[in-house]
């Protein structure tokens, strides 16, 4: 068998993990075998680096081999997952315990249990009735009962993890648990587990077993939730049922979230104030009068910038105030000019002959400059600045900002700035075409947009 330095191991570990590559090119690349690198992975997930890292050889006593023989059983766990969770590198060794204990009993997991020739010898011998030594060893029936027991006191918890958001489980929670056990696990364990005596069980069962005139609209509820990856509020689930032909008061909605566990996973955003002096190179024209009569009369715009993995990305945009739309965006590595001028680029576009919209901004040093006033002058668009040091000037973008980074970007792990730049694609893809705001009556950007145009 090969053996392979510990900076070898974490390498293909780093490598296979990155997930650029499966397990199998991962192993060729790093010149190590597909079942070691497998075992590595599971032991460094489990444990960390302690994982893969070397260990002198270890006997393992009694307690210990009860312990991961308990796991195993209670949770199902593979020889493989067992021994990463316990750090046995031989997890074939768990194997070799778990028939020595079907086949002696705890006897076939003593340290020093007796060699094959001994037990031929005493196998003629006939046992004692009671071995006082072993007055107080448990039995293997007392031995697999109490495993039966761990294991659906196990799966109750788990079950009653799921709730734990709750600020109280009640006597019908838990109920409904054992309910769920019950074709898995003998009935008394699980009412142990619950706490529960078995008239409350019964009498719970029978209230649960009422008809719930809700069950369709949970079901409604938590398919919008999901579709929306958890952005969404009891607001806005409330317009989407209602623009589903659901009559339902929005108090109601809120209840029901509560009984189904679900809470909107975005942050509040706060927005702090200074007040500085007026900017010098364009008035603030919009004074925080964000309504827009028609579409291309009001832009607005900025740059925001994320890290990931100790890099930069910076991100564009242009909104229009009438529907929130974005209208362009560009993206980049460092904050140039490039970035605002190609941004300018696909805004104007989006231009009808008559259109001459104001663009707003902050101070920042990009708007400040001759060819940024240039380019807007050539389009004859009317330059508007907030005042320095105050970002409320531009609170429409801010809020497009905070919503983006709380419903996208703070949910998510990237593995890269190439990865979250995909990933901004098609996040402002859904906030223009599927994600409503109320301030639009329930419609999306576009088609707050598209119904304005028709009528």
């Amino acid at each position: 068998m090969n053996k392979y330095s510990e900076q070898q191991k974490l390498d293909a570990v780093e490598s296979y993990r990155s997930g650029e590559l499966g397990l199998r090119a991962t192993a060729a690349l790093h010149s190590v075998d597909v079942a070691s690198l497998r075992k590595w992975v599971a032991a460094y997930e489990a444990i960390g680096i302690a994982g893969i890292q070397r260990k002198r050889r270890q006997a393992y006593d009694l307690n210990f081999k009860l312990e991961v023989l308990r796991k195993l059983k209670s949770e199902g766990l593979s020889y493989r997952q067992a021994g990463a969770l316990f750090n046995v590198r031989r997890f074939d060794s768990i194997a070799s315990w778990e028939q020595a204990y079907d086949r002696d009993g705890i006897a076939g997991l003593m340290p020093h249990k007796p060699s094959h020739r001994e037990r031929a010898a005493q196998s003629g011998v006939p046992k004692p009735a009671t071995d006082p030594a072993n007055a107080e060893t448990p039995s293997r029936q007392e031995l697999l009962d109490e495993l039966e027991a761990l294991r659906t006191e196990n799966a109750y918890l788990k079950k009653l993890k799921a709730l734990s958001g709750s600020s109280e489980i009640g006597a019908r929670q838990r109920a409904q648990i054992v309910i769920e056990l019950r074709p898995q696990y003998p009935l008394a364990a699980l009412l142990r587990a619950a706490g529960l005596a078995r008239s409350t069980f019964y009498y719970q069962q029978t209230a649960l077993q009422v008809v719930d005139k809700y069950a369709a609209t949970k079901d409604q509820i938590k398919a919008i939730y999901d579709r929306h990856k958890g952005r969404y509020g009891y607001r806005r689930i409330t317009a989407t049922l209602r623009r589903q032909g659901s009559v339902i008061n929005h108090k109601t909605v809120q209840r029901l979230m509560e009984e189904l566990q679900l809470k909107s996973l975005v942050r509040l955003k706060k927005y702090r104030s200074y007040r500085g002096q007026v900017g010098q190179v364009a008035p603030n024209l919009i004074d925080r009068d964000f309504e827009a009569a028609r579409p291309n009369e009001k832009w607005v715009t900025d740059v925001t910038e994320f890290k990931v993995d100790g890099q930069k990305l910076y991100l564009s945009p242009v909104m229009d105030l009438f529907s929130g739309e974005i209208l362009a965006y560009t993206t980049a590595r460092r904050p140039l000019f490039n970035m605002i001028g190609t941004m300018l680029s696909r805004a104007f576009s989006r231009l009808g002959p008559d259109d001459r919209p104001i663009l707003h901004s902050d101070q920042g040093w990009q708007y400040q400059m001759d060819k940024y006033r240039q380019r807007l002058r050539e389009r004859s668009i009317t330059q508007s600045m907030s005042r320095k040091g105050n970002c409320l000037d531009n609170a429409a973008m801010e809020s497009f900002f905070g919503t983006l980074k709380s419903e996208y970007f703070h949910l998510n792990k990237f593995a890269s700035v190439e990865e979250l730049e995909v990933g901004l694609r098609g996040y402002i893809r859904y906030y223009n075409r599927d994600r409503i705001r109320l301030k639009l009556n329930g419609l999306s950007p576009i088609e707050y947009r598209q119904r304005v145009a028709t009528n």
